[in-house]
Formats: structure tokens, sequence, C-alpha cells
């Protein structure tokens, strides 16, 4: 293993001063080719509906995630790909999944209610009837105020909220006068998180901890009051569910009352009922199940061999894993399916890429990118896992990085990764993460697609995905430049997460033009341009009291 000192001058070494013609070169013979397979003969949407209409929802530890991983390495196989294997890493914790969840209100009168579970909470003991109640429960002074009044009740958690007319359409692509912003950097404010897009508010990792702190809190009370369940509502309108956890993973750990999450206009309704001081029953019915044993989880990985430049490796990913809303269609089957199609591609066509092309589909991304994060530690880069055993248990984006950076050998093999996670839309183009000297290189791949809508560079960041793993650790990873679609509006952790809401036409789009990108990273003579390694973080500070230690918490 080499030092960061070290591993500072072996990046300093690999980054050119500027990149020549032969590096800008793009093969057109190779780019007419990859359009003609890709387009003419796709099989991205036969991979995509097999992962979702088949498999369904992947929770990372269910078994349909098991499943996923499995299937994907012998289709990856199947294409010709070598070296398919499910690469481990955890322990993640306990799986889960749900079979069913049936709400309706029984008085004052029937109707249905669309409501599903938080993952990782519990079922309920068959149908359950009991009366709804109204409860503001955000500090422990609210839980003194409630304590005894619990007991056998439906607790609605959130504030009804006024649905307003929609501000913007329900399906987006970028107008030239967006990208064309987009490809202007923005200098982050003071304050704002360098890894988030400018403008973006920053990230207030002390308060998202206190909140965790809290909720963990608040699952162990609502148990002690005997809560028959508790309820939140969807922050999206039109019945869209939008649900992620709620209970926890870990076996010692209570994960609390059946936990669901309601349609606004549903919960609307039933908030409004209980102001006006009528008595609401509902009759809920949840079953879910946890999956204990084994707590390891697995990423899927198969390989086309390089010849002259074999050690070194150029990768192409996304993550598999889901929630279990919809079906994982836009976040991120189309990713997984787009990776795999373009990796199919290069197969069918007989390429012999001077480096190694590796597919990597993650998992646990959903959870804090648990899998690539993972994979980036066990091959390239780490830092030192926690000592309190309280910070250990902190989801990942809680923690800081914190302590020395070691470097691995295959940190220096690493030429580039490049990552599709943003739903369906097609690829406009890509993030460079700062790194100036892709920048060039990027403009010169994506002319050949220019025709395809795939045009802009820009040195802008993008975070909340698994390219950071890499650029956190000095790695050039990136993400591409995606149209919308309806993914923040109606699909992105929604029971409209399926594949009826795919774009076929955007999903073979984006499979040639990373076919495209793979493939010229993979005989490109030159180094890749890389950015400095990250600098040391400080020591880790303590951990904070929990909530009921601390003075003058909340």
């Amino acid at each position: 293993m080499r030092s960061s000192s070290a591993a500072l001058f072996l990046a300093a070494a690999l980054v050119p001063v500027a990149a020549s013609a032969a590096d800008l070169a793009v093969d057109y013979d190779m780019v007419s080719r990859i359009r003609d397979e890709g387009i003419s003969r796709s099989q991205v949407m036969e991979t995509v509906a097999h992962l979702t209409d088949v498999i369904g929802p992947r929770l990372t530890g269910s078994p349909a995630m098991r499943k996923a991983n499995d299937w994907t390495k012998d289709r990856l196989q199947s294409f010709g790909l070598q070296n398919a294997r499910l690469e481990s890493w955890g322990p993640f914790g306990r799986g889960w999944s749900f079979d069913h969840a049936n709400v309706r209100m029984i008085a004052p009168l029937s109707a249905p209610l669309l409501a599903l579970p938080k993952a990782w909470t519990p079922s309920t003991n068959g149908a359950v009837r009991a009366k709804a109640l109204r409860a503001k429960i955000e500090t422990e002074e609210d839980m003194e105020k409630w304590r005894g009044k619990l007991a056998g009740a439906l607790v609605f958690l959130s504030a009804p909220r006024e649905l307003l007319a929609p501000e913007k359409a329900l399906f987006s692509r970028y107008s030239n006068d967006q990208l064309e912003d987009l490809e202007r950097f923005a200098i982050p404010r003071a304050g704002e998180d360098p890894e988030r897009r400018p403008g973006q508010p920053p990230v207030d990792r002390e308060a998202q901890r206190k909140r965790y702190l809290f909720q963990q809190k608040l699952r162990e009370y609502l148990v002690a009051e005997k809560a028959a369940a508790a309820v939140e509502i969807s922050d999206r309108d039109g019945t869209v569910i939008w649900v992620t956890g709620g209970g926890s993973r870990y076996a010692d750990e209570n994960p609390g009352v059946p936990s669901l999450v309601m349609a606004a206009e549903h919960y609307n309704r039933v908030c409004r009922l209980l102001d006006k001081k009528v008595e609401v029953e509902l009759e809920v019915d949840v079953k879910a199940q946890f999956h204990d044993g084994d707590e390891t989880a697995w990423n899927t990985i198969a390989e086309i061999p390089g010849t002259d430049k074999n050690p070194e490796v150029v990768m192409i990913g996304a993550h598999l894993d889901s929630w279990h809303a919809g079906t994982g269609a836009t976040d991120n089957a189309a990713g997984s399916a787009t990776a795999m199609e373009a990796v199919r591609i290069l197969q069918a066509l007989g390429v012999k890429p001077k480096r190694t092309i590796r597919i990597a589909l993650w998992s646990g991304e959903e959870q804090g990118l648990l899998g690539s994060r993972a994979y980036v530690s066990q091959h390239f880069a780490s830092r030192p896992e926690p000592t309190d055993p309280k910070e250990a248990r902190l989801p990942r984006f809680l923690r800081p990085e914190r302590g020395p950076l070691t470097v691995k050998p295959e940190h220096a093999r690493l030429y580039a990764y490049f990552n599709l996670d943003n739903g369906t839309g097609k690829i406009r183009g890509v993030y460079t993460q700062q790194n100036a000297g892709a920048a060039p290189i990027f403009e010169a791949w994506l002319k050949p697609f220019a025709d395809l809508g795939a045009r802009a560079v820009t040195q802008r960041n993008t975070s909340g995905t698994d390219h950071l793993s890499f650029d956190r650790v000095g790695l050039p990873g990136f993400q591409f430049i995606q149209d919308q679609a309806d993914y923040p509006t109606r699909t992105h952790h929604t029971n409209l997460d399926v594949y009826d809401r795919l774009q076929r036409e955007d999903l073979i789009q984006a499979s040639v033009v990373m076919a495209s990108f793979v493939y010229h990273a993979a005989m490109r003579e030159g180094p890749f341009p890389r950015k400095a390694l990250p600098k040391d973080s400080p020591s880790p500070a303590p951990t904070p009291a929990p909530a009921e230690e601390a003075s003058g918490a909340h």
C-alpha cells in the first residue's frame, strides 16, 4: 500500500499538461457500428422489463435483490462477458420485504385509503381496527405531552398540507438555454456544499444527525406507548406515495411499530375529519417480513478483458438496488439495464479493448452508496472505520470523511468510472466534477451524438450517486447529465416508479452514448487527467451524546 504522500506524487505524474490531438481522437467507424448495433438491435427494454416486471423491487438484503444479483450475473455472462461474479460486502444488516398493505376507513363511512409501509418496519397482527389520532411529536417535550394517550391508536404524525396547483410540468426535458446555463460554472457561495450543484441549499449534517437520533427515540417511544401504528403524509400530490425506510435493519434494534406513508389527499381527508371532532376508525393490514441470517450484500461484476493495457481498467456502472413502493424502474433499473446494454453492444461488436472494461451493478446505494463505497475501499483506497460503536451505526452520509486516506495499488490502474442514475431521461452531457482536464476529452467524445441531444460538458459537481465513491478518493468518477423526465415529480422513490414510466428511445440513446464513452476510454493512448487526492481529514470528533443526555437538545 502507498501512503497518501506517495499517492499524491503518483496522481500528479498521471495528469497530462494538455490533451494532444491523438488524445482527443474519435473512432468514427466504431461510433457508427455502436450506433447501428445499439439502435437497430437493442435489448435494453428486454433487460429492464425482467428487472422490473419479473424480479420487481430490489431492496438491498431482500430475496429479490439476491435474485437480481444472480440474474444480472448470468445475463452478462450470456452476453459473452468474462469473470462474471458477485463480490460481497457488509455486513449490511437484515433484509426486509412486504406482501401487502391494505388500509381503509371504517367510520364515519367506508372508503379505501392509499398507504404503503416504510421499509424495515413490522407487520400488523393481521387486520387491526383502531381510531385515528393526530399527534405532533417532534421534541422530547412533545413525547411527555402525549405520554399515556396513544395506546391502541393509529397515530397521524404529520401535519396536513395544502395541495397547491403544480408549479411545473410533470414531464420535462432540458432546453438548449438550460444546457448552456449548466455549462457555465457557478462558484459555490459561502456555506454551500462543494459536492452539490451550485444553488442547492447546504447540507446540515448535524441537523440531520439530530433528526436521525430523534427518530430512533420516537420508534422506541411509540412501542412503549403501545401505539397500533404510525402514519405520515406523502410529500407528493396526485395520490403518489413517496416512501423509503423507517425502522432499523439492525437485528438488535427495535424496528418500532408498523409505520406507513399515506397519499396526501387521503391523509388530509382524515385530518379534516379529526379537526371537526369526527371520530375516524381505520382498518390497517400490513404483511411484511424480515430476512435474518446472512447479512452479506453483493455487487454484480463482469468484464471484457483488455489487451496490451490490460492491468488498467475502465469501469461503467449503476445501482441495482431500489426502494419497495414501485418496481425500481427509473431508480435504477434504467441505469443498470443501460450499462448492461452498453457492454452488450461492445461485446456483440467483438471489440478488443486495450484496457479491461468492467461493469459493476451496485447494491446498498439507497442506504448511502454502501456497495460502491465498499468496493472502492476494498480495491482502491480507504479511510479508517469509526471506532465509536454509536458512530459506526450512523448512516454513512451522516459521517464526515475522517482520517488519513490509504491508497492501494489498484488506485493507479483505475482509468475512469462512468455512472448513470438520474431516471429514464436521455443523456444530454456529462459532469466533470471540476476535473478540468476531462472537459476537452468529453467534448470530443460527445460530438458524434449531438444529433441525439448529447452535447453539454460542465465543470459542475453533481451528488447523490455512486460516482462520488470514486471521486472522494481522487479517482476520475463521472455521472452523466440526463433529462429529468418525470423523475423528480412522479417516480423517484414512489409507487409510480414502474416500467410504464420508462422512455424506450431515451434508454437506447443512453446505451449507445455510454458504450462509446467506455470504448474510447478503453482505447485512449494517454493517461486520463486526475484531480489532486483529497487532503487528509481531521481526527475524529467525539460522537454527540444522545438527545436525552445532551443539555439544551432540540
